[in-house]
């Protein structure tokens, strides 16, 4: 009998741990209202065979004609300017101009030449002369993008943070405090929402996450600790961000249901999907497809990850 005791005192504690290190914001939300009542165009309404490729200046514009919000991407340059683009390497993005091609530069599927290396090797100088794929459009900088969409809709702004290096978090409020619109932020690493909860506690923050272990098979320790939600207690989201296709996940389901994080999917790539999960979450992220009701025509996008 002593035994069970334990046992059950053991899982009682264990529960209750649980529990609270998967407990988002609970008191002092944000107001979330300006953010509901609106699909969010995932990098824009973008189009990665045509012209207007993802996060680029023109599939912004056509997101704001057409009245979505807009998720997008945001990371810091060598020289630590704001720049929107979604991968840390330039290669599935990224060409060489005309005439500025190295003889030894690696050709790509399409013909033209990959630029190699990181955001964070470049200058604004140097990026500024780079393509978005076979396209005019080049990578803009963060305070263009504010600029174009004034306010005219909401923005989900991802800030894409590697490892404990949270300049991005700084530079990108700097501009974001000049901002007169309805905006919040999101990041797969709970250290940048542990610093939007110490600077800026007053701004909406959410928690990005996946089931890391089947769509990209990593298994290590921290990817469970994160796809469970588990830093929760250091990041104290307002919204889980989170793989519709694994919507079931435990930690979500309580940080939603028991704790009323706001529930938010990505990315739904149909028009199925957009009815399938809308009973399951508030705001939707979509790409690949342009939601009926808009009337809008436009080329199938082509997206990755």
């Amino acid at each position: 009998m002593l035994a069970v005791k334990i046992v059950l005192t053991v899982l009682g504690a264990l529960i209750i741990l649980y529990l609270l290190l998967i407990m988002p914001r609970m008191f002092g939300r944000p107001d979330r209202k300006p953010h509901l009542g609106v699909l969010y165009a995932h990098r824009g309404l973008f189009d990665n065979k045509g012209d207007a490729p993802e996060n680029s200046m023109k599939a912004f514009e056509r997101a704001v004609h057409a009245g979505y919000g807009i998720e997008l991407d945001v990371q810091t340059t060598k020289d630590g300017i704001p720049v929107v683009f979604h991968d840390f390497t330039l290669k599935r993005m990224a060409r060489y101009p005309d005439g500025e091609c190295p003889a030894d530069a690696q050709r790509a599927e399409d013909g033209s030449y990959i630029i190699p290396g990181r955001i964070c090797d470049y200058t604004w100088e140097e990026l500024s002369r780079f393509h978005l794929l076979d396209t005019g459009e080049r990578i803009p900088r963060f305070d263009e993008f504010l600029r174009l969409v004034r306010g005219q809709v909401p923005l989900i702004v991802e800030l894409k943070i590697e490892l404990k290096d949270l300049t991005v978090c700084r530079k990108a409020q700097e501009l974001l405090d000049d901002y007169d619109g309805v905006y919040c932020i999101e990041s797969f690493n709970p250290l940048g929402l542990w610093w939007y909860r110490r600077k800026r506690p007053e701004v909406m923050r959410g928690q990005l996450a996946d089931s890391f272990r089947k769509s990209e098979g990593w298994h290590a320790p921290l990817y469970y600790i994160l796809e469970f939600l588990l830093m929760n207690i250091l990041a104290k989201p307002d919204f889980i961000a989170y793989n519709h296709k694994y919507r079931r996940n435990l930690s979500r389901v309580l940080c939603t249901k028991l704790y009323g994080a706001l529930p938010v999917a990505w990315t739904i790539r149909s028009e199925q999907d957009l009815a399938e999960n809308s009973r399951y979450f508030d705001i939707m992220i979509f790409d690949s497809f342009v939601p009926d009701h808009t009337g809008i025509s436009l080329q199938t996008q082509n997206t990755v990850g």
